[in-house]
């Protein structure tokens, strides 16, 4: 068994269940000794009807095989509560550690999020076809720089359309988080056949 302050391994389970399956074994042979003496239990009385030893069978065998059984039953409930607690200790010890990974793995996306930039816009349309969806923008990037515009100096959406109006036919550098990282697109607004310099 494990020594006090170490902890319960599956290999001192493992030996625990072989003990256990053990000391099964030798309580099935001594009930087997029982049962070859004329069927004598654990409670059939030794004595005749007079009060005399039984001498028809083996007395000094079944007291025997009577006493082990119940000694190896008594050991067979400490051993299975060493089962039990080793086998708590286990599955504490594996809640613990998917606890702890499940933490740093929530630490690292935070730490990953801290480093993005915050948007100040969200794309919820692109039109097929139109100078924004040419560009590769798509639906649900978050915003981050339009051009010139950013978090910091962002009012409202006139911002962009001012940005757009004096952009027409050229290139406007504009940064997007999407899924989690920042993605960098070349937008040139430009008249098409839908509305808008965007669409």
């Amino acid at each position: 068994m494990a020594q006090p302050g170490r902890a319960v391994t599956v290999r001192d389970v493992q030996q625990l269940v072989r003990r256990k399956d053990e000391i099964e074994a030798q309580i099935k042979a001594y009930y087997e000794v029982l049962e070859d003496q004329k069927g004598v239990g654990m409670n059939e009385p030794l004595v005749d009807v007079e009060g005399f030893p039984r001498a028809d069978i083996d007395l000094y065998q079944v007291r025997t095989a009577r006493h082990n059984i119940i000694c190896l039953q008594n050991d067979h409930k400490a051993l299975m509560k060493q089962v039990e607690e080793a086998l708590h200790q286990l599955h504490a010890r594996e809640k613990e550690k998917q606890a702890k990974d499940e933490a740093e793995a929530l630490a690292e996306a935070r730490s990953q999020q801290q480093g993005l930039p915050r948007a100040f816009a969200r794309v919820n349309e692109v039109t097929p076809g139109s100078p924004a969806s040419l560009s590769g923008l798509q639906v649900d990037d978050e915003i981050v720089e339009f051009g010139s515009v950013n978090a910091q100096n962002f009012q409202n959406l006139q911002n962009i359309a001012t940005v757009v109006q004096h952009s027409e036919g050229r290139p406007l550098s504009v940064t997007v988080i999407r899924s989690g990282k920042k993605v960098h697109v070349g937008l040139t607004p430009k008249r098409w056949a839908g509305k808008g310099l965007l669409g």
